[in-house]
This record gives C-alpha cells, structure tokens and sequence, in this order.
C-alpha cells in the first residue's frame, strides 16, 4: 500500500474507533504495524499449500488444458504494458515487476484495508493513469472496461456515503503488478488489485488466462453523488434469476441447494485457491436444448469481460464441458430476493452472491442478512488453470525437454 495512503488510512481509523484518547495505548505505528500483521497472517495462512487449484474432490483433473495456437494475437496487449512500465520512474517499477512465478499472484483480497503491492493509480501522473487504461482497454472488452470502471466509481460513491471518506475508500484506490517481463514468447501477465476488482490476467504467447476475477460493489446502484446512476452487474443479476424460473418444478428442486439465504455464500474469494467443492444443483445433461442455450448465455455474461477473441476461444472451452456443467441456487425466486447463485465445471467456476451490507449498514439499519445492494462475483479455472499455472507447468516442463 503507498505509504502516505496507509498513514492517512491509519490515523483515520484511529478518530473512528477511538484509538487516539488522551490515554491511547496504541499509537499510529502500532496500528501500521497492526494492520500489516493482519495482512501477514491472511498471506501466511492462504498460501500456506502450495497451489493446486479448485478441485472437486481434492484431485485435479489432468489434460484439460493445453499450450497451443489460438490464431489471435496479444500483441497489443504486451504493447500497452510495455508502454505502462515506460511510463513509470525507476522506483515505480521496482515496485511493480514481479517473477512470473511469484506467489505475489496469489496475494489479492477484498477487503480495502489489505495492503497491497505494485503501484497505485492514485499516486501515478495523468499520463501513468492514461497507460494504465490503455493496458486495460487492450486486454479487456468494452463491457470490461466499462465494468472495472464504474466499480472503482461506485467506490468513491461509497466513500461519499460515509461522510466523504476518501482514504478508505475511492475512484483511485487500486494497485496494478507485472509478472514475468511483456513478451511474444514467454509467460508474463498483470493483476490489478482493489475495492471489489481483482484482475488476473496470463499470457502465454496468443493465450489467455483471466482468473481468478473478482467483481462487485457497494452499493451496486449509485442512487446520488458525482456517479448517481452508475450501476453494475444488474443483467448478470437478472438473467441468473431467469435461468432459474427456465427451468421446471422438478428441475427446480434439483437447482436448489438451500431454500432461505440467511449469509454471505461465496466459497472461493480471497486465498481460497485450492477449495474443495463438490457439484452441486442441476447438471447440463438434464437440461433441454433451450435451457442449454441460456446457461451458455448467462455464462458468457461473465467470460465476455475479456478481449472479444480470446473470449470466443474461452466459450468454445466451456460449451466442451456444458454436459457437465452445473447450476446451483440458493435464496429466494422473485426479482426482490437476495440469492446466490454457481455455474461449475470442470473447467470453470461462477459464483455470483448477494452479500451482507458492510460499508452501507448504517444507511439500512433495519435490513438484516443479505442485500441486492452488495454483491460479490467470482470467476475461477478449477483443475489448476488459475493464474495460467497449468500452461505455466506445461511450458517449464517443456523448456526442461529442451522443446
């Protein structure tokens, strides 16, 4: 985290709770020292296994993903961050770059106070942001970009909505890393890190691996404030609900892992990479050709996030696997409920939730459990792909037979 925003951060939290009476016991430096602790034991604890990946019984499942041609160039994209890396001064970039094999990769979370690495765009120049837009514009679709944005909008507005709090939470507070060096050949990628947006993104050669992601916000909706009307993932939102009531009473109860949704039901967030999570809800093969059709719709709601191209290629992945491929439920039926809803294969993961409020609680305070004002998205490669690890394996073992 830049240090001048973790002093800020601190001394803020400090007035909040009351760390800062004339008997304070703590002082700023504890809680600095606090708060990096905190982080510590989250990277401690979620890297402790070394990565295997999402599984659905604890055993990954080989060949499902090979190094090859996919036809569609990412040299733009290695362009851009070249170009970005330009753009920053020597100690920027020290900061920045990281061995492709780093376990940095790993190190994302949520929540706004972890303390992240690379550098930040609120302390970059106007032209720093302005590469790393082009980075992000070159690797990720219009509806990407436009998503990444206006999540980091809806967080100045929630910045707003507790009493201006720009230290905490705002449009500029979110860290970009490099892995490995920009190349044509070699594997390399870049993650962005923050506030309910978490990119990872690999390239080897013309692949592309986009997971883990993680999208969302609070609010969802920004009802006042400089970005009033600003809004996200209101179709993922509405078309999940409709992939439910596609399906028949029978089929229903199938989908249906829990009727009442009481808390927060995402199970594969921050240092969750190697969960164990069974199929659940019902599979593909007991669908018809129409509710097929929908699935795959919804699906693509989430893949179409990357560049046009390479997400085609990941959709022709995932429709491999549509037999096999499971749609689970819990929460309410009606477009006032709050839901959680997964999409599960063996080559992906979907988990869309409904959270409880946190940075809004106070506007709400009557509301208990879950709100359509928080929401949580992951999207994950099961079996070892996140991160591009497996064509990562692939590519050293290759290297090693001198191919």
């Amino acid at each position: 985290m830049h240090f001048q925003h973790q002093q800020k951060l601190i001394l803020l939290i400090c007035a909040i709770f009351g760390y800062l009476p004339v008997s304070a016991q703590k002082t700023p430096t504890d809680l600095q020292t606090r708060f990096q602790q905190m982080s510590q034991r989250s990277e401690a604890k979620g890297l402790a296994e070394s990565f295997k990946g999402i599984t659905a019984d604890g055993t990954v499942v080989p060949d499902l993903f090979k190094i090859r041609s996919t036809g569609i160039t990412t040299e733009p994209v290695r362009m851009a961050a070249a170009n970005f890396l330009q753009s920053l001064t020597q100690e920027q970039r020290k900061k920045t770059i990281y061995p492709i094999n780093d376990p940095e990769w790993r190190k994302w979370m949520n929540q706004h106070f972890y303390i992240r690495q690379g550098v930040g765009f609120d302390e970059m120049s106007e032209d720093q942001r302005q590469a790393a837009f082009e980075l992000l514009r070159t690797s990720l679709s219009a509806k990407g970009l436009q998503l990444t944005r206006d999540i980091m909008r809806l967080n100045h507005t929630l910045g707003e909505l507790n009493n201006n709090n720009f230290i905490e939470y705002g449009e500029w507070l979110y860290w970009i890393t490099i892995m490995g060096e920009p190349s044509a050949n070699e594997p390399w990628g870049w993650q962005i890190d923050g506030h309910h947006v978490i990119i990872n993104y690999f390239v080897l050669g013309d692949q592309v691996v986009m997971t883990p992601l993680f999208v969302g916000s609070e609010p969802v909706v920004a009802e006042s404030g400089k970005y009033e009307g600003t809004s996200i993932l209101q179709k993922e939102q509405a078309e999940g609900l409709n992939m439910l009531l596609a399906l028949d009473k029978k089929q229903q109860e199938k989908a249906i892992i829990e009727w009442v949704k009481e808390g927060n039901n995402n199970l594969t967030e921050a240092f969750k990479d190697n969960v164990i999570l069974d199929y659940a809800g019902i599979k593909g093969s007991a669908l018809n050709s129409n509710q097929r059709d929908k699935l795959v719709d919804l699906v693509e709601l989430f893949i179409e996030n990357m560049d046009e191209e390479h997400s085609r290629i990941r959709m022709d992945e995932i429709k491999e696997h549509l037999e096999d491929t499971y749609f689970g439920w819990i929460g309410g039926m009606d477009d006032q409920s709050a839901y959680y809803y997964r999409i599960h294969s063996p080559v992906l993961l979907i988990e869309f939730d409904h959270q409880a409020l946190v940075g809004i609680r106070h506007l709400h305070p009557d509301h208990k459990g879950p709100h359509r004002q928080h929401i949580h998205v992951v999207v994950r490669t099961p079996n070892g792909n996140d991160y591009g690890k497996d064509l990562l394996r692939q590519h050293y073992l290759q290297q090693s037979h001198g191919k």
